[in-house]
């Protein structure tokens, strides 16, 4: 591999976690970003209370996307190598971590709908 591209990034997304399951992931992570542009949009503004229960159920979300790799890739938290194995965790353990805290906030405010401006 001489040269990062986006085709080389998919292709070896794609070989981890299998064809079907990378392009699932990929629309329901669509799916999620429209709702909460949606959302944004609906209420034009931010509740700060369902922002605050977003971010405390952000380690779970976390923890949830870093097993969810380790079962995925047939890995185990011994086969961690050196410090760009770390890294790579850190960062699906931030990304999972950001991505459930926006699926939490789209979620209450999609059951709970816009709170009552006085």
């Amino acid at each position: 591999m001489e040269s990062l591209s986006l085709t080389t990034v998919l292709a070896v997304f794609e070989e981890m976690f299998g064809r079907g399951l990378f392009w699932v992931m990929v629309l329901v992570a669509a799916a999620i970003t429209m709702a909460y542009l949606y959302v944004l949009i609906r209420d034009r503004s931010m509740s700060m209370r369902k922002f605050l229960l977003a971010q405390v159920s952000m380690p779970f979300g976390g923890i949830a996307a870093v097993l969810f790799v380790m079962v995925m890739t047939n890995s185990g938290f011994r086969d961690i190598g050196g410090p760009i194995d770390w890294l790579v965790l850190l960062g699906v353990f931030a990304a999972g971590a950001v991505g459930f805290a926006i699926l939490v906030y789209v979620g209450q405010s999609l059951v709970r709908g816009t709170s009552a401006k006085i």
